[in-house]
């Protein structure tokens, strides 16, 4: 009888793990959940793979990133990743088909807008820059309205628009 109550037991409590560890395997509980901006430019699929953080109150550049002269993850959690199925140019930069990490600094009015080949990893803590495609420089404007919840978008035509608090910044893919 002990023994039947105690593999009881023992089942009960892998049970109990096991949920926990599935319920915490799922990203779309976090506070900043995932989100895909995807587009076809001439036959070539863009998808980008983010956490999309809120502000909630905070303030950008003190409480949030980016923080001016920083590296930047863009956006939540994992670092974001931009994939493109066809080989395509981004300012005049080849950028082959394949999977990137999608990384910016923000300098005020300006934002460096970094194309990195280590596109699986956490934020920007393993974020080397030797690992760069190519970085390219754009400017930072103002939204059209103020973006509570990070955003990242790409239209048909291939422009790609990151929204975050009062700004916006953009490059286009071809």
């Amino acid at each position: 009888m002990i023994r039947i109550f105690s593999l009881a037991t023992i089942a009960l409590l892998f049970t109990g793990l096991t949920a926990c560890a599935q319920k915490s395997d799922d990203k779309s509980k976090r506070s900043s959940p995932p989100a895909i901006a995807t587009a076809t430019v001439n036959g070539t699929v863009i998808t980008i793979n983010y956490s999309a953080p809120s502000v909630k109150g905070r303030t950008i550049g003190k409480d949030l990133e980016p923080k001016d002269g920083l590296v930047w993850r863009t956006g939540a959690n994992e670092a974001t990743v931009f994939e493109v199925s066809k080989d395509v140019t981004i300012d005049g930069n080849k950028l082959p088909a394949g999977k990137y990490g999608l990384f910016t600094i923000y300098n005020g009015s300006e934002c460096t807008v970094i194309f990195n080949k280590t596109w699986d990893q956490w934020g920007a803590f393993d974020y080397k820059e030797a690992a760069d495609a190519f970085r390219i420089k754009v400017p930072v404007g103002k939204a059209p309205a103020f973006a509570e919840k990070f955003n990242i978008s790409v239209d048909n035509a291939g422009k790609v628009t990151i929204l975050w608090g009062d700004t916006s910044v953009s490059f286009d893919v071809k």
